[in-house]
């Protein structure tokens, strides 16, 4: 059956600067979409569709992608897209997910926005209308879901709600934030937010089971992308430089490991952990994904999660579905696993044994796996369900799923290719599992038989 929302209180406390969003819970019903096919689109349709928005759910199982027509909902593996609706009267510029329910917020994007970017939309697709809605003085950067919780992220504010009613919680100051930089985790055994502090560089955790905050100053320059693990015990960040991503104990602030991505300044689009906190995987504007092997937190007892609960490192349960600073740690790894599912170490310098003669740089720990995509397309990564595998979205509408060797260091395989939307409006799926020969000779075939822009040469080569 599907989640319900509860009428809210009618009156909020008025906020100390900005006045409270106002709470319509109950709608009147929308009129159908135009379409809520789970078919692949036809070229007619395609065209219209240009991508503007893709994030994954809460478990990485399932991506969202919002367009100029609606949104679209994807499942990872095996890849397939699970469902459409389309909007006669505008797009979707956020989409999130609660896992696989029915339930998404939804935020209106694009040149001719389906609702007011101000506005969170609580969408029940068993409906197929909006249940809810929260409205702001300011455009909304970014939301994030989880049982109990809702959190919308303006530029300088942040809100957190109960879900049953739409009640505040909680509202936290921000320095300037126009990214929607957030993280929220989702398990049910501990709840931890991320969120930028006050000052640049800084984070801010909140720990809601322990009632405790802890801020920590992870970056001289302004962050430029964060995560957590799904308990929210560790925290990955980086800066706009781009060249370093550190990994912190949530609870104690300690810097756990300094990771090097490059020598050269980078926007980084998107850092994820494994479910087990193994592996950090981190994509940028220089087009390589990296993959980077983890040592588990000093100080923290395995098992338990960041509120101090007995807690399973990387399960998660799921809804009813729709269609379905500053010491190195070096104790045992995340979760209770002993040792850590690979033999080998990140790569460092030859030169590393001469540690605090020579620049940090020289002791640096690199990326132990690598993909390289080109450098044009912005693109999300995370892990894939199946195990040393990682999924990666891009911003042309390009699903990869590559495999890496958890003993040998090297480059990652490609495993699957699939176009599922074309943001230059030509709209075709396409899967491709061949050999390296078998699949350069297609991609030169396709150049020369078609307009399409292909790349002459797969990644292999």
């Amino acid at each position: 059956s599907p989640m319900a929302v509860a009428s809210p209180p009618a009156t909020t406390p008025p906020l100390p600067s900005i006045p409270p969003p106002l709470h319509r819970p109950s709608l009147p019903p929308q009129p159908p979409p135009a379409s809520t096919s789970s078919q692949p689109p036809n070229d007619s349709e395609s065209r219209q569709a240009s991508l503007i928005f893709v994030g994954f759910n809460q478990d990485y199982g399932c991506f969202a992608c919002g367009t100029d027509t609606g949104f679209r909902i994807y499942n990872c593996d095996p890849f397939k897209e699970m469902f459409r609706r389309e909007f006669n009267n505008g797009g979707i510029g956020l989409v999130e997910m609660l896992f696989r329910c029915n339930i998404l917020a939804l935020v209106g994007g694009g040149s001719n926005p389906r609702y007011p970017p101000n506005k969170v939309m609580i969408w029940d697709d068993h409906q197929s209308r909006c249940i809810g809605e929260l409205s702001f003085r300011s455009e909304v950067r970014a939301v994030k879901l989880r049982r109990d919780r809702i959190v919308v992220v303006l530029e300088h504010k942040i809100y957190v709600y109960n879900f049953s009613d739409l009640k505040l919680l909680h509202q936290i100051e921000t320095i300037a934030n126009p990214k929607g930089l957030c993280a929220l985790s989702p398990t049910s055994t501990s709840s931890v937010l991320a969120c930028p502090g006050l000052h640049r560089g800084q984070v801010r955790v909140e720990h809601y089971g322990l009632k405790k905050t802890k801020f920590i100053t992870a970056h001289d320059s302004h962050l430029a992308c964060f995560a957590l693990t799904l308990d929210g015990r560790l925290l990955a960040t980086s800066s706009n430089k781009g060249t370093l991503i550190r990994v912190f104990n949530t609870i104690d602030g300690t810097r756990l490991q300094e990771l090097r991505r490059g020598a050269e300044r980078a926007e980084i689009y998107s850092i994820t952990f494994s479910a087990n906190a193994q592996w950090l995987a981190v994509s940028s504007d220089k087009g390589t994904v990296h993959v980077f092997g983890l040592r588990g937190p000093a100080g923290m007892e395995e098992g338990r999660s960041a509120d101090g609960r007995q807690s399973v490192t990387g399960t998660t349960g799921q809804c009813s579905s729709n269609g379905n600073g500053n010491s190195d740690g070096t104790s045992s790894p995340v979760g209770g696993t002993s040792p850590l599912a690979f033999s080998g170490a990140n790569p460092g310098s030859s030169l590393s044994f001469m540690r605090g003669v020579l620049p940090r740089y020289f002791s640096s720990e690199w990326s132990f796996a690598q993909f390289r995509l080109p450098e044009e397309i912005r693109s999300i990564v995370a892990f894939g369900p199946q195990k040393n595998t990682v999924v990666i979205v891009g911003s042309d509408g390009s699903f990869y799923r590559c495999a890496f060797d958890p003993v040998h260091r090297g480059e990652m395989v490609q495993q699957e290719y699939t176009m599922f939307i074309r943001s230059d409006g030509i709209g075709y799926t396409m899967f491709i599992r061949f050999d390296c020969f078998t699949f350069c000779i297609i991609l030169s075939f396709m150049e020369m038989t078609s307009a399409l822009p292909v790349r002459r040469y797969c990644f292999q080569c």
